[in-house]
């Protein structure tokens, strides 16, 4: 059979380097960054050279051509190895956002070994996975539980009409409580992984050392669990497969960390958000009680990853306007491709529920978010939006959308906080103070011993009255 070489790009097709390629991350794209998406897509279309933090990219800006990036594992690999500019030792030494990239799990694995860790993974959290398994009931009983106890919280705070920010008092130490649980934590997770996680995730100054920290405490799990299993992902890991070392498991615990905390803490202040702000389509799910297609519609409108992982080229390949090289750098934009649907099918997929399900948040193709993982993220994120609804009377926000904070950085769009006033429905029992509190000055200052016993609540209750257990 006569075979056909693939096609290699034109001598004066102009490359990566070559041209001068704009910002992304400016103090625009921090306040406003559909118009930044839109300016890009008018000026080269579907395709435009930006740069990363001094370092020239692809951004992928329309749905076609994103879907085509995440499906087409044979041209666009996930391994940071075949990044040319990488391997030519051409990067920034300090480059801040290769910390995470550098990390080997099974996120940035290829072909075989990317298949093998899925199987891995997907053994691990089967028990999960079944809500009539004892550890699948369990899991979705505490996050039930954890989400009534935090509500209870803000209201022994702030009474039955108060004010919150439902993303440090709420959304984080919930996901903080569940990864506790899921992950087999011997002691309780403090808020400062989740600094350390949009640490390295933002690109920031201190991203290398934000990683290394996680990487350390997730090690120390891994081996914790080695010589105690119990009944938790990280002892059914091994169970999976018994090979892994403490290192291998440590990322793997990393990796999950990550989706667990930021991306699906995201979704669920992202969800909060788009129902407090208005948005029609989203409130006309949440009525209808179909909380599933309320965070649909909302991942929709305001995805939890602005720009999915990196993508490098395998071979010279044709896309949008331009030639991108072998191993160059490609970044899909799930927030320009969701602007670019909606777009194109604007009141088909306000009207339809069927055609949410066409958003990317969770990515798509071989690398999208393993089905286990997607269940249990929409398990804790229908659970988290829907007991605040049930608990709240009213809610409404005390910034004005445009005036709310965000981290804008190459990978999230993440709100910072989400301040609300709320008035708690009739139904809803206050707690009273700890036992042993003193109230001094309008504060309640709770007895360490009684912080020590207060389980998974006390990751929040250290973060609320200060001190942290290390």
């Amino acid at each position: 059979m006569e075979t056909h070489p693939f096609a290699a790009a034109p001598a004066d097709s102009p490359t990566l380097e070559s041209l001068s390629v704009e910002p992304l991350l400016t103090s625009e794209f921090d306040v406003d960054p559909g118009s930044v998406y839109e300016r890009l897509r008018r000026t080269y279309g579907p395709v435009a050279p930006v740069g990363l933090m001094g370092v020239p990219a692809w951004l992928v800006l329309d749905y076609r051509e994103v879907l085509e990036v995440l499906r087409n594992e044979s041209v666009w690999r996930r391994d940071v190895r075949h990044w040319r500019a990488r391997a030519e030792g051409r990067l920034p030494q300090d480059w801040p956002l290769l910390a995470g990239y550098e990390v080997r799990q099974t996120m940035f694995f290829d072909d075989e070994e990317h298949r093998a860790a899925r199987q891995t993974y997907h053994s691990a959290m089967r028990p999960f996975q079944d809500g009539h398994s004892p550890e699948g009931w369990e899991l979705r009983a505490a996050v039930a539980r954890y989400a009534d106890e935090l509500v209870g919280m803000l209201a022994a705070e702030s009474g039955r009409v108060g004010f919150a920010d439902l993303a440090a008092q709420y959304t984080r130490p919930l996901l903080l409580m569940v990864t506790t649980k899921l992950f087999g934590c011997p002691v309780e997770l403090s808020d400062e992984i989740v600094m350390d996680l949009w640490r390295m995730l933002d690109g920031g100054p201190d991203a290398g050392p934000a990683t290394g920290r996680v990487l350390g405490a997730m090690t120390r799990l891994a081996a914790h669990r080695r010589s105690r299993p119990g009944e938790d992902l990280t002892s059914y890991m091994l169970l999976a497969d018994p090979t892994l070392s403490d290192e291998q498991l440590g990322r793997e615990l990393f990796m999950n960390a990550v989706y667990l905390n930021d991306i699906t803490g995201n979704m669920v202040c992202n969800t909060l958000l788009e129902v407090l702000r208005g948005n029609a389509s989203v409130r006309r799910s949440l009525s209808a009680g179909q909380v599933g297609e309320t965070v649909n519609r909302a991942a929709l409108a305001n995805p939890p990853t602005a720009n999915l992982c990196f993508r490098f080229a395998a071979r010279d390949v044709r896309l949008g306007n331009f030639w991108i090289r072998a191993g160059d750098i490609v970044s899909p934009s799930v927030a320009s491709a969701h602007r670019d649907l909606l777009a194109i099918q604007s009141s088909h997929l306000v009207d339809s529920a069927i055609s949410t399900r066409a958003h990317l948040a969770w990515g798509a193709g071989p690398h999208q978010c393993p089905s286990a993982a997607r269940e249990l993220a929409g398990t804790i994120m229908t659970t988290a939006v829907g007991r605040i609804f049930e608990h709240f009377a009213k809610a409404e926000l005390t910034l004005p959308p445009d005036q709310l904070p965000w981290r804008s950085g190459p990978v999230v769009r993440g709100l910072r906080l989400l301040p609300v006033r709320y008035e708690l429905s009739a139904g809803v029992v206050v707690p009273g103070p700890p036992e042993g509190a003193e109230k001094t000055d309008g504060v309640v200052a709770v007895p360490e011993a009684e912080r020590q016993r207060s389980g998974l609540l006390g990751a929040l209750r250290r973060m609320m009255f200060g001190g942290r257990k290390a």
